[in-house]
């Protein structure tokens, strides 16, 4: 008997902000084939990450846990199960291609196979080794991989805010290297099951790389500026974050207290020619699963694991909780829905997880956290399916100075709480939507404070019982 149910292909970029698609709202992006995805499909404009930072925030997604359920708190810690293994055992071919950023890094958790690609820039000394696909790749062709060990040689490097552009063959770039491969292996696998294949695009996180002719129509283009840096105003785990990346070039990025207004708009143009890139490699995604012959029954989910700075506040990359850092595009394209629907209530990048598996036909196991947003791609939802979300953020070797951060959204209301300080951070989106003015010390709304710094207590408890029966499948 033939097996109806859908395939699936699921792209997660690396630290993609949510601005950077024209159809969601933001002129200045060329993005024709997510254009495409959003206007067939179901996009949701306020999906918010459970954690910015790399490991933490996909373990999450691929547990359908919050991390300090998961046990994932920080990169390079070593992942449980994944609901990967559920969609295995009931019939599904699972293939990764690209990052998962996975620890260890090429374990199976769950896949028939994995074809790892993991960060561009690893030359760090507290970084572990390992040669990935790419890495081989570049070997075979006899070139030199671009990294900051490279990109140090570089006259500006000490000016460029980790923008360079892509001088190697256009096929050896990361996102078009791992895209095609995808694509190959559409062509090529010879199975019959339905599929699940994870697409893990290591960009546009930095290095910031696009090919030239990506470049080229952002140069002059009319781009956001940075929100004005606040960096006195903030806590002083925030200064101290942007102090760790001052003296050290993370990713090939040699962040600047005061990048002039030129050096922010290079940078800028070069991170969103990389989701340019990346759009064109989503259109080849496509076209392969047409030449295939199964578009009509394949789901398509594409999102980030949380997004990226770019200077916003003072801020390099992520390991903050401003909206740039926390909340990523994500659409649903489903063939068998009508589609052209947006979603803006809140939302939870680990809801992908169950709704993953109910498109499967699978029910979600109950101790999982997050909650299906499949009913949102079947028209069958009226009231939100969350009224809140949260995230959270520990001690690593980049957030190094507090022990943990902790996020609350609801309605118009963002509190950051940070433990081991009477510091954090509160602010009313509606009225600032930009972050600006933090009102965690303002008299008249401490009383909002204290209502959310009691919710995160009652939150913590509430999952800790709801994860009662994840311990008890890790146990066996």
């Amino acid at each position: 008997m033939t097996d109806t149910r859908p395939n699936i292909v699921f792209v997660i970029t690396d630290q993609q902000r949510h601005d950077t698609i024209r159809a969601m709202g933001f002129p200045y992006m060329d993005t024709p084939n997510l254009d495409a995805l959003v206007e067939e499909g179901t996009a949701f404009s306020n999906m918010y990450v459970t954690s910015p930072c790399c490991a933490p925030s996909r373990a999450s997604l691929f547990t359908g846990l919050y991390p300090h359920n998961s046990g994932v708190l920080r990169n390079d810690e070593v992942w449980p199960s994944t609901w990967v293994s559920d969609l295995a055992a009931a019939g599904y071919h699972c293939c990764n291609v690209g990052k998962m950023h996975t620890h260890p890094f090429e374990a199976p958790f769950g896949f028939h196979e994995r074809h790892v690609v993991e960060n561009k820039d690893r030359a760090h000394p507290n970084l572990p080794f390992f040669l990935d696909n790419w890495d081989k790749a570049l070997m075979a062709r006899g070139v030199e991989k671009p990294d900051r060990r490279s990109y140090r040689r570089r006259q500006d490097y000490a000016t460029a805010l980790g923008a360079f552009s892509w001088e190697l063959d256009r096929d050896l770039h990361p996102d078009v290297f791992t895209g095609r491969l995808a694509c190959r292996w559409l062509k090529e696998w010879n199975g019959t099951k339905p599929f699940f294949l994870q697409v893990g695009l290591p960009g546009p996180h930095p290095p910031y790389d696009p090919a030239p002719e990506d470049l080229e129509p952002y140069l002059d283009r009319d781009l956001p500026a940075p929100i004005p840096s606040d960096i006195e105003a903030q806590p002083k785990a925030l200064q101290e974050l942007q102090a760790n990346h001052i003296r050290d070039d993370h990713d090939a990025v040699r962040h600047l207290a005061h990048p002039t207004d030129e050096q922010t708009r290079r940078q800028r143009a070069h991170y969103y020619a990389n989701v340019s890139m990346i759009d064109g490699i989503m259109g080849e995604i496509r076209a392969a699963l047409e030449q295939r012959g199964v578009a009509d029954n394949t789901i398509i989910i594409f999102t980030s694991d949380h997004g990226d700075c770019l200077n916003d506040h003072g801020h390099s990359q992520k390991w903050t909780m401003y909206e740039h850092s926390v909340r990523v595009p994500a659409i649903i394209h489903d063939p068998r829905h009508p589609g052209g629907t947006r979603v803006d209530d809140l939302v939870s990048l680990m809801d992908l997880g169950p709704t993953v598996l109910e498109f499967a036909g699978l029910v979600p196991p109950s101790w999982m956290e997050g909650i299906s947003l499949a009913p949102c791609i079947r028209g069958e939802t009226e009231a939100p399916l969350r009224t809140e979300v949260f995230a959270e953020l520990a001690r690593d070797m980049i957030q190094s100075n507090a022990a943990f951060f902790t996020m609350i959204r609801t309605g118009p209301w963002k509190l950051v709480h940070i433990s081991g300080t009477t510091e954090g951070q509160l602010f009313n989106l509606e009225d600032d939507p930009d972050e600006c003015a933090n009102l965690w010390d303002d008299a008249n709304h401490a009383d909002t404070r204290r209502q959310l710094t009691a919710r995160l207590l009652e939150w913590r408890i509430e999952s800790g019982l709801a994860a009662q029966g994840w311990l008890g499948r890790v146990a066996c």
